[in-house]
C-alpha cells in the first residue's frame, strides 16, 4: 500500500474512532465487542477499499461496521437460545452482565449514560439512523449508503428516533 494512503487511512481512523467505539457500545452494550466490531471493520476497509476517494472512506466504514453490528446482534440471539438449553450457563452470562455495567459506569459520564439507556430503548434501525445522523453527521444520503435502506427511510428513522428519544428523555420541546 502506497504511504500516501496508509497516512491518509491513519488519519481517517485517528478522526473516527472514538466516535465508531461508542456507537457500536451504544448499540452492544459491551465493552470488548464494540472495540472487536470496530477493529475488524477498521481492517476490512483497509483490506478491501483502500484505494476508493478517501471522501468514500466513512460511509463504507460505518457500512461494514453496521453491518458487523447486525452480525454481533445475530449472534447474540443464537447465544441466547442455546443459554437457554443449558441452564449452567444462565449463571456466568448474568455475572458478565453486570461487570459490563460497572464498566459502563465508570467509562460513560453521568448525561452520555442516560442517552444511550434511552437509545437502547429505541428499535435498531433507529438507534443506528440516529447515531449516524446525529453523532457522526452523516448526511441523509451517507445514512442510506452505510444502511442500505432509502434516503426516505432514514428520514423516516431519524424522525421516529428523534421525537421518541425526546420523550424518553423529558424533552419534548426541544
Amino acid at each position: 500500500m502506497e504511504q500516501a494512503i496508509r497516512q491518509a487511512l491513519d488519519g481517517f481512523f485517528r478522526d473516527s474512532e472514538q466516535k465508531a467505539y461508542l456507537m457500536a457500545m451504544a448499540l452492544t452494550k459491551n465493552h470488548h465487542d464494540a472495540l472487536e466490531l470496530v477493529q475488524d471493520s477498521m481492517l476490512k476497509l483497509v483490506q478491501k477499499y483502500p484505494h476508493r476517494d478517501p471522501e468514500e472512506w466513512a460511509p463504507l466504514f460505518y457500512r461494514i461496521l453496521q453491518n458487523a453490528i447486525r452480525d454481533w446482534f445475530r449472534k447474540q440471539k443464537f447465544r441466547q437460545l442455546l443459554t437457554g438449553l443449558v441452564p449452567w450457563q444462565a449463571d456466568a452470562a448474568e455475572s458478565a452482565k453486570v461487570a459490563v455495567s460497572a464498566e459502563e459506569q465508570l467509562q460513560l459520564d453521568d448525561e452520555l449514560l442516560r442517552v444511550v439507556r434511552a437509545l437502547q430503548q429505541l428499535p435498531l434501525r433507529q438507534q443506528q439512523t440516529f447515531l449516524m445522523r446525529a453523532w457522526q453527521e452523516f448526511s441523509t444520503r451517507e445514512t442510506a449508503f452505510a444502511l442500505s435502506i432509502s434516503e426516505n427511510s432514514v428520514k423516516t428513522h431519524y424522525a421516529r428516533a428523534t421525537r421518541q428519544l425526546r420523550r424518553i428523555l423529558g424533552d419534548e420541546d426541544g
